[in-house]
Protein backbone atom coordinates (compact mmCIF):
# COMPACT_ATOMS: atom_id res chain seq x y z
CA UNK A 1 0.00 0.00 0.00
CA UNK A 2 1.65 3.53 -1.07
CA UNK A 3 2.37 5.74 1.25
CA UNK A 4 0.87 3.58 4.21
CA UNK A 5 2.98 4.10 7.05
CA UNK A 6 2.86 8.65 6.25
CA UNK A 7 -0.19 9.19 9.23
CA UNK A 8 -3.25 10.82 7.83
CA UNK A 9 -5.35 13.84 9.14
CA UNK A 10 -8.86 13.12 9.53
CA UNK A 11 -11.19 16.17 9.90
CA UNK A 12 -14.44 15.38 11.06
CA UNK A 13 -13.50 11.85 12.11
CA UNK A 14 -15.62 11.49 14.82
CA UNK A 15 -18.79 12.17 12.57
CA UNK A 16 -20.57 9.73 10.69
CA UNK A 17 -19.05 8.94 7.92
CA UNK A 18 -15.44 10.26 9.27
CA UNK A 19 -15.64 7.85 12.28
CA UNK A 20 -16.95 4.49 9.46
CA UNK A 21 -13.92 5.52 7.21
CA UNK A 22 -11.26 5.92 10.58
CA UNK A 23 -12.58 3.01 11.82
CA UNK A 24 -11.62 1.18 8.26
CA UNK A 25 -8.75 2.88 7.86
CA UNK A 26 -7.33 1.82 11.71
CA UNK A 27 -8.40 -1.43 10.52
CA UNK A 28 -6.04 -1.70 7.44
CA UNK A 29 -3.34 -0.93 9.89
CA UNK A 30 -3.10 2.95 8.96
CA UNK A 31 -2.33 5.43 11.33
CA UNK A 32 -4.82 7.97 11.78
CA UNK A 33 -4.99 11.10 14.01
CA UNK A 34 -8.62 12.81 14.22
CA UNK A 35 -9.42 16.45 14.47
CA UNK A 36 -13.15 17.11 15.50
CA UNK A 37 -14.56 20.31 17.00
CA UNK A 38 -17.00 17.82 18.41
CA UNK A 39 -19.80 20.08 17.29
CA UNK A 40 -21.44 17.70 15.52
CA UNK A 41 -19.11 14.49 16.55
CA UNK A 42 -19.04 11.81 19.19
CA UNK A 43 -15.63 10.99 20.85
CA UNK A 44 -17.40 7.74 21.69
CA UNK A 45 -17.48 7.41 17.37
CA UNK A 46 -13.51 6.69 18.04
CA UNK A 47 -13.66 3.01 18.84
CA UNK A 48 -9.91 2.23 18.13
CA UNK A 49 -7.65 2.65 21.19
CA UNK A 50 -4.48 3.43 18.57
CA UNK A 51 -6.69 6.39 16.94
CA UNK A 52 -5.32 10.06 18.60
CA UNK A 53 -8.58 12.49 18.86
CA UNK A 54 -7.64 15.72 18.57
CA UNK A 55 -10.50 18.44 19.74
CA UNK A 56 -10.21 21.51 17.73
CA UNK A 57 -11.20 23.57 14.63
CA UNK A 58 -9.62 22.94 11.22
CA UNK A 59 -9.28 26.94 11.15
CA UNK A 60 -6.86 27.02 13.77
CA UNK A 61 -4.29 26.98 11.52
CA UNK A 62 -1.60 27.15 15.13
CA UNK A 63 -2.91 24.02 16.26
CA UNK A 64 -3.14 22.39 12.48
CA UNK A 65 0.78 23.54 12.25
CA UNK A 66 1.33 21.92 15.54
CA UNK A 67 -0.15 18.49 14.63
CA UNK A 68 1.86 18.63 10.80
CA UNK A 69 4.89 19.31 12.94
CA UNK A 70 4.02 16.49 15.24
CA UNK A 71 3.25 13.81 12.50
CA UNK A 72 4.38 15.15 9.12
CA UNK A 73 0.87 13.93 7.78
CA UNK A 74 1.19 12.33 4.10
CA UNK A 75 -2.35 12.94 3.43
CA UNK A 76 -5.64 14.28 4.58
CA UNK A 77 -9.53 13.40 4.63
CA UNK A 78 -11.57 16.59 4.62
CA UNK A 79 -14.85 15.21 6.26
CA UNK A 80 -15.43 18.44 8.94
CA UNK A 81 -18.66 20.39 7.41
CA UNK A 82 -21.87 21.45 8.35
CA UNK A 83 -24.59 19.68 6.33
CA UNK A 84 -28.17 20.72 7.19
CA UNK A 85 -29.09 21.75 3.76
CA UNK A 86 -31.96 24.32 5.09
CA UNK A 87 -29.78 25.94 7.91
CA UNK A 88 -27.68 26.80 4.99
CA UNK A 89 -30.76 29.08 3.35
CA UNK A 90 -31.51 30.86 6.22
CA UNK A 91 -27.72 31.25 7.31
CA UNK A 92 -25.86 31.19 4.59
CA UNK A 93 -22.44 33.14 5.96
CA UNK A 94 -22.18 30.35 8.57
CA UNK A 95 -21.92 27.60 5.45
CA UNK A 96 -19.24 29.39 3.64
CA UNK A 97 -17.25 30.38 6.46
CA UNK A 98 -17.13 26.70 7.81
CA UNK A 99 -17.39 24.64 4.49
CA UNK A 100 -15.02 26.46 2.55
CA UNK A 101 -13.13 29.76 3.98
CA UNK A 102 -12.00 27.27 7.12
CA UNK A 103 -10.51 24.36 4.99
CA UNK A 104 -8.27 27.35 3.32
CA UNK A 105 -6.57 27.48 6.30
CA UNK A 106 -6.18 24.30 6.37
CA UNK A 107 -5.15 24.39 2.65
CA UNK A 108 -2.58 26.70 3.55
CA UNK A 109 -0.56 24.87 6.21
CA UNK A 110 -0.87 21.79 4.03
CA UNK A 111 1.25 23.51 1.14
CA UNK A 112 3.91 25.07 3.91
CA UNK A 113 4.73 21.44 4.67
CA UNK A 114 4.41 20.11 1.22
CA UNK A 115 1.46 17.82 2.34
CA UNK A 116 -0.04 17.30 -1.18
CA UNK A 117 -2.83 14.66 -0.93
CA UNK A 118 -6.74 15.54 -0.64
CA UNK A 119 -9.70 13.32 -0.07
CA UNK A 120 -13.05 15.57 0.41
CA UNK A 121 -16.04 14.76 1.20
CA UNK A 122 -18.22 16.61 -1.95
CA UNK A 123 -21.81 15.72 -2.41
CA UNK A 124 -24.17 15.04 -4.83
CA UNK A 125 -25.99 18.51 -3.69
CA UNK A 126 -23.72 20.05 -6.05
CA UNK A 127 -25.29 19.41 -9.06
CA UNK A 128 -28.56 20.85 -7.97
CA UNK A 129 -32.10 19.30 -9.80
CA UNK A 130 -30.41 17.44 -12.16
CA UNK A 131 -30.59 17.93 -16.24
CA UNK A 132 -30.20 14.21 -17.00
CA UNK A 133 -30.66 11.08 -15.26
CA UNK A 134 -28.96 8.53 -14.10
CA UNK A 135 -26.23 11.70 -13.05
CA UNK A 136 -22.70 11.35 -14.18
CA UNK A 137 -19.91 13.67 -13.67
CA UNK A 138 -20.32 15.58 -16.61
CA UNK A 139 -24.07 16.68 -15.14
CA UNK A 140 -24.00 20.04 -14.70
CA UNK A 141 -23.43 21.61 -10.69
CA UNK A 142 -25.38 24.38 -10.18
CA UNK A 143 -26.26 24.12 -6.37
CA UNK A 144 -29.89 25.56 -5.20
CA UNK A 145 -28.35 25.81 -1.75
CA UNK A 146 -25.74 27.18 0.01
CA UNK A 147 -24.49 24.05 1.18
CA UNK A 148 -24.08 22.57 -2.26
CA UNK A 149 -22.71 25.64 -3.11
CA UNK A 150 -20.23 26.03 -0.21
CA UNK A 151 -19.09 22.18 -1.56
CA UNK A 152 -18.93 23.12 -4.79
CA UNK A 153 -16.61 26.21 -4.17
CA UNK A 154 -13.80 23.73 -2.49
CA UNK A 155 -13.83 21.68 -5.45
CA UNK A 156 -12.80 24.49 -7.61
CA UNK A 157 -10.14 25.83 -4.96
CA UNK A 158 -8.65 21.99 -5.29
CA UNK A 159 -8.26 22.42 -8.93
CA UNK A 160 -6.62 25.51 -8.86
CA UNK A 161 -4.38 24.32 -6.10
CA UNK A 162 -3.80 21.43 -8.23
CA UNK A 163 -2.68 23.90 -11.37
CA UNK A 164 -0.59 26.33 -9.01
CA UNK A 165 1.27 24.22 -6.23
CA UNK A 166 0.71 20.25 -7.59
CA UNK A 167 -2.28 19.16 -4.98
CA UNK A 168 -3.91 15.98 -5.81
CA UNK A 169 -7.14 15.75 -4.56
CA UNK A 170 -10.22 13.32 -4.87
CA UNK A 171 -13.75 15.26 -4.80
CA UNK A 172 -16.07 11.92 -3.69
CA UNK A 173 -19.95 13.50 -4.30
CA UNK A 174 -21.48 11.40 -2.16
CA UNK A 175 -25.64 10.44 -2.74
CA UNK A 176 -27.56 9.84 0.50
CA UNK A 177 -25.20 7.73 3.06
CA UNK A 178 -27.00 5.42 5.27
CA UNK A 179 -26.58 2.18 7.81
CA UNK A 180 -23.72 1.70 9.93
CA UNK A 181 -21.05 -0.77 11.38
CA UNK A 182 -23.07 -4.33 11.19
CA UNK A 183 -21.36 -4.97 14.71
CA UNK A 184 -23.87 -1.93 16.37
CA UNK A 185 -20.85 -0.18 17.55
CA UNK A 186 -20.82 2.79 15.74
CA UNK A 187 -23.52 4.51 13.92
CA UNK A 188 -25.51 7.30 12.84
CA UNK A 189 -26.18 9.70 15.61
CA UNK A 190 -27.30 13.35 14.44
CA UNK A 191 -29.49 16.12 16.61
CA UNK A 192 -31.31 17.07 14.91
CA UNK A 193 -31.50 13.79 12.49
CA UNK A 194 -32.76 14.91 9.45
CA UNK A 195 -32.13 11.80 7.51
CA UNK A 196 -34.86 9.74 6.13
CA UNK A 197 -33.87 5.60 7.47
CA UNK A 198 -33.39 7.08 11.16
CA UNK A 199 -36.50 9.13 10.88
CA UNK A 200 -38.57 6.28 10.07
CA UNK A 201 -37.02 4.10 12.79
CA UNK A 202 -37.10 6.88 15.28
CA UNK A 203 -40.81 6.49 14.39
CA UNK A 204 -40.72 2.85 14.94
CA UNK A 205 -39.71 3.43 18.44
CA UNK A 206 -41.85 6.04 19.38
CA UNK A 207 -38.58 8.42 19.53
CA UNK A 208 -40.86 10.79 17.02
CA UNK A 209 -44.94 10.59 16.82
CA UNK A 210 -45.06 9.41 12.83
CA UNK A 211 -42.54 9.95 10.10
CA UNK A 212 -43.94 13.42 7.88
CA UNK A 213 -43.66 12.37 4.12
CA UNK A 214 -42.91 15.33 1.76
CA UNK A 215 -44.95 14.70 -1.35
CA UNK A 216 -46.77 11.38 -2.96
CA UNK A 217 -47.84 12.92 -6.33
CA UNK A 218 -43.99 12.97 -7.60
CA UNK A 219 -43.74 11.28 -11.35
CA UNK A 220 -42.30 8.62 -9.73
CA UNK A 221 -43.91 4.89 -9.77
CA UNK A 222 -45.27 5.38 -6.00
CA UNK A 223 -45.78 9.51 -6.16
CA UNK A 224 -42.38 9.47 -3.66
CA UNK A 225 -39.06 10.65 -4.10
CA UNK A 226 -36.51 8.83 -5.00
CA UNK A 227 -32.80 8.27 -4.03
CA UNK A 228 -29.53 6.74 -3.61
CA UNK A 229 -29.33 5.22 -0.56
CA UNK A 230 -25.14 3.89 -0.32
CA UNK A 231 -24.11 2.24 2.77
CA UNK A 232 -21.98 4.17 5.31
CA UNK A 233 -18.88 1.40 5.08
CA UNK A 234 -18.81 1.28 1.02
CA UNK A 235 -18.48 5.40 1.70
CA UNK A 236 -15.66 4.41 4.12
CA UNK A 237 -14.43 2.15 1.09
CA UNK A 238 -14.14 4.71 -1.44
CA UNK A 239 -12.10 7.03 0.86
CA UNK A 240 -9.15 4.27 1.47
CA UNK A 241 -8.97 3.68 -2.38
CA UNK A 242 -9.08 7.51 -3.30
CA UNK A 243 -6.40 7.96 -1.09
CA UNK A 244 -4.51 4.33 -2.59
CA UNK A 245 -4.83 6.11 -5.93
CA UNK A 246 -3.67 9.67 -4.85
CA UNK A 247 -0.68 8.19 -2.80
CA UNK A 248 0.21 6.07 -5.71
CA UNK A 249 0.64 9.16 -7.92
CA UNK A 250 -2.55 9.16 -9.55
CA UNK A 251 -4.15 12.21 -10.79
CA UNK A 252 -7.11 14.19 -9.06
CA UNK A 253 -10.09 12.26 -9.72
CA UNK A 254 -14.05 13.64 -9.59
CA UNK A 255 -15.98 10.75 -9.10
CA UNK A 256 -20.18 10.08 -8.01
CA UNK A 257 -20.45 7.51 -4.91
CA UNK A 258 -23.85 5.50 -5.11
CA UNK A 259 -25.10 2.18 -5.54
CA UNK A 260 -26.88 3.38 -9.17
CA UNK A 261 -30.20 1.83 -7.26
CA UNK A 262 -32.69 4.36 -6.62
CA UNK A 263 -35.34 3.88 -3.97
CA UNK A 264 -38.53 5.77 -2.69
CA UNK A 265 -39.82 6.63 0.36
CA UNK A 266 -42.44 3.85 0.57
CA UNK A 267 -40.06 1.52 -0.42
CA UNK A 268 -38.03 2.14 2.88
CA UNK A 269 -40.71 2.78 5.03
CA UNK A 270 -41.93 -0.87 3.91
CA UNK A 271 -38.07 -2.46 4.79
CA UNK A 272 -38.47 -1.08 7.66
CA UNK A 273 -41.88 -2.99 8.90
CA UNK A 274 -40.18 -5.85 7.35
CA UNK A 275 -37.14 -5.62 9.17
CA UNK A 276 -38.52 -4.46 12.19
CA UNK A 277 -41.70 -6.30 12.30
CA UNK A 278 -43.25 -3.40 13.41
CA UNK A 279 -45.93 -0.42 11.75
CA UNK A 280 -44.89 3.26 10.64
CA UNK A 281 -46.84 5.92 12.03
CA UNK A 282 -47.13 8.42 8.63
CA UNK A 283 -48.48 11.52 7.88
CA UNK A 284 -48.39 12.50 4.66
CA UNK A 285 -47.97 16.49 3.63
CA UNK A 286 -47.00 18.49 0.23
CA UNK A 287 -44.23 18.53 -1.36
CA UNK A 288 -40.78 20.15 0.19
CA UNK A 289 -39.56 23.33 -1.99
CA UNK A 290 -36.49 21.92 -3.48
CA UNK A 291 -36.91 18.32 -3.23
CA UNK A 292 -36.09 16.84 -7.25
CA UNK A 293 -38.22 14.00 -7.59
CA UNK A 294 -35.19 11.45 -8.59
CA UNK A 295 -31.82 11.79 -7.58
CA UNK A 296 -29.27 8.62 -8.61
CA UNK A 297 -25.82 8.04 -9.23
CA UNK A 298 -24.09 6.53 -12.36
CA UNK A 299 -20.97 5.26 -10.20
CA UNK A 300 -18.97 3.50 -13.47
CA UNK A 301 -16.40 6.63 -13.18
CA UNK A 302 -15.75 5.69 -9.48
CA UNK A 303 -15.61 2.09 -10.88
CA UNK A 304 -12.77 2.70 -13.56
CA UNK A 305 -10.93 5.43 -11.64
CA UNK A 306 -10.60 3.53 -7.76
CA UNK A 307 -11.49 0.19 -8.71
CA UNK A 308 -14.39 1.24 -6.52
CA UNK A 309 -18.04 -0.56 -5.99
CA UNK A 310 -20.80 -0.29 -3.76
CA UNK A 311 -21.07 -3.73 -2.10
CA UNK A 312 -24.78 -3.44 -0.94
CA UNK A 313 -27.18 -2.46 -3.37
CA UNK A 314 -30.42 -3.84 -1.22
CA UNK A 315 -31.94 -1.50 0.87
CA UNK A 316 -32.66 -3.48 3.47
CA UNK A 317 -28.90 -4.18 3.82
CA UNK A 318 -29.04 -0.38 4.75
CA UNK A 319 -32.17 -0.84 7.19
CA UNK A 320 -31.02 -3.98 9.07
CA UNK A 321 -27.84 -2.67 10.83
CA UNK A 322 -29.43 0.80 11.61
CA UNK A 323 -31.55 -0.82 12.81
CA UNK A 324 -28.95 -2.64 15.21
CA UNK A 325 -27.93 0.62 16.38
CA UNK A 326 -31.01 1.90 16.70
CA UNK A 327 -32.13 -0.90 19.15
CA UNK A 328 -29.16 -1.21 20.77
CA UNK A 329 -28.23 -0.20 24.73
CA UNK A 330 -27.67 3.29 23.50
CA UNK A 331 -31.06 3.77 21.39
CA UNK A 332 -29.40 4.65 18.63
CA UNK A 333 -27.05 6.99 21.08
CA UNK A 334 -24.24 8.43 21.60
CA UNK A 335 -23.61 9.20 25.09
CA UNK A 336 -22.26 13.04 26.02
CA UNK A 337 -19.04 13.55 24.85
CA UNK A 338 -16.12 13.72 27.96
CA UNK A 339 -13.40 14.97 25.72
CA UNK A 340 -12.36 18.74 25.94
CA UNK A 341 -10.28 20.91 23.84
Amino acid sequence: MSNSHAPILVTGGAGYIGSHTVRLLAGQGRKVVVLDNLVFGHDQAIVDPEVELVVGDVGDQELVRSLFQKHQFGAVIHFAAYAYVGESVTNPLKYYQNNTAEPIKLLQVMQEFGCKVFVFSSTCATYGVPDKLPITETNQQNPINPYGQSKLMVEKILADCDTAWGLRSACLRYFNASGCSPDGKIGEDHNPETHLIPRVLMAVTGEIDYLEVFGTDYDTPDGTCIRDYIHVEDLADAHARALDHLAAGGASVRCNLGTGVGVSVKEIISAVEEITGKTVPVKYGPRRAGDPASLVADPALAKELLGWVASRKNIRDMVGPAWIWTSGPNGGRYPANQTRA
